[in-house]
């Protein structure tokens, strides 16, 4: 890459330009426009996720600082402040959204080609759906449902955890019920799926056993069973208490899962408690399917960092269309940091590269040099299998 190019520009060249500007031309997203098209809007909401940009007096007034830069940056001729509160209030949502999906599909793919990441002895894709709120003041977004007096959306993702990208991601008002979206994604044979028990929905659970898939979850409360079998296991090891083979016994259970589960009861020492799972996998072992379940809280600790880092929290505008489009771009600018770690073969973690890159993207450097310069300066673990042990 030319040293002469911002690392900005660097950056935006791994993003699929021209599936944009399809989106642009099906949604009429530039009729009328003149100035400040879909594209320049898109490149600076981007950048101000990038670098954690907190309003939009703080987006104009940091990016005038740079105005001679703004033609080879993309932003276009000039950005004031009214202009991009129009633009995110009026451009079609739509456009974000998919674009989205079509940047979380190429780093999926990159970063899956990744040697060695694998977990060992599990040879399944492992995804975990997860919600989180982010509440907002009803005054302001008078759009949003209210709910115990206040405001607020959902962000409900499907979490690939070995390749750490938010696979799926949907956004619905915050008084959605969390099992209630189980039914907006597409299952994959041979794959694992970890909920937790606000995600235990019956019929959901069986169509994904219908697709050849496995589930883990936690039990909920009064979810009666009768024991068909105790399959073997070694108390002392691992922290496996009983591993029973089970049919739900409930009637309105029966009707909705009728196939055989097991269940494993697990000790959590550090908790100091025991954990419940139903699994429809019938032959991986027990500490396995409990390790499975504690991978799950990859996804708690990517809604935590990206609340943290990315703006998705406190928004530019109040509007419903605002506030998504905001959102949208915050997955682009975390799948884009993923993809351009793959791709230039980065030892660094998403997480890591973000905080690197957040702070350079006005310098002129060749980024692979400039990645590989930062690395050297401090102490990076490459992505692995020994990244993924939280516990």
């Amino acid at each position: 890459m030319n040293s002469g190019t911002y690392i900005f520009k660097q950056l935006c060249q791994f993003l699929p330009e021209d599936y944009f500007e399809y989106l642009v031309n099906k949604y009429d997203g530039n009729k009328y426009i003149k100035s400040f098209t879909c594209w320049n809007h898109f490149l600076v909401m981007l950048w101000a996720q990038l670098t954690a940009r907190e309003s939009l007096r703080d987006i104009i007034g940091s990016l005038n600082a740079h105005r001679s830069k703004f033609y080879r940056l993309g932003f276009g001729k000039s950005v004031c402040r009214t202009t991009l509160s129009e633009a995110n209030e009026k451009r079609n949502v739509e456009i974000f959204r998919l674009f989205a999906e079509r940047v979380v599909k190429i780093a999926q793919d990159k970063r899956g080609n990744i040697e060695g990441l694998f977990m060992e002895g599990i040879p399944h894709r492992v995804l975990a759906l997860d919600s989180t709120t982010v509440t907002l003041k009803w005054e302001a977004y008078s759009w949003s449902k209210v709910q115990n007096g206040k405001g607020g959306i959902k962000v409900h993702t499907m979490f690939d955890i070995l390749t750490s990208i938010p696979v799926y991601n949907v956004i619905t008002d915050h008084d959605v019920r969390d099992q209630s979206v189980m039914g907006y994604f597409q299952y994959e044979p041979d794959a694992f799926y970890i909920f937790d028990k606000a995600y235990v929905k019956l019929l959901s659970l069986n169509k994904i056993d219908e697709a050849g898939a496995f589930f883990v979850v936690r039990r909920k409360e009064k979810m009666n069973f009768e024991i068909i079998e105790e399959c073997s296991c070694d108390v002392h090891e691992k922290g496996i208490l009983r591993d029973l083979k089970i049919r739900l016994s409930n009637r309105w259970a029966k009707a909705r899962y009728q196939k055989p589960l097991r269940i494993i009861y697990y000790y959590n020492e550090e908790k100091k408690a025991t954990l419940e799972f139903f699994t429809n996998n019938l032959d991986l072992e027990a500490h396995k399917i409990a390790y499975l379940y504690k991978c799950r809280w990859q996804i708690e600790m990517y809604f935590k960092w990206i609340k943290q880092h990315l703006r998705i929290k406190q928004f530019y505008g109040t509007s419903e269309n605002s506030v998504k489009i905001q959102i949208y771009v915050g997955i682009i600018a975390y799948c884009l940091v993923a993809l351009v770690g793959v791709e230039l073969k980065s030892k660094s973690s998403p997480f890591e590269l973000l905080r690197i890159l957040s702070v350079s993207l006005f310098e002129k450097e060749n980024l692979k040099e400039f990645l590989a310069k930062a690395e050297l300066s401090e102490n990076f673990q490459p992505v692995s299998n020994s990244n993924l042990k939280l516990f």
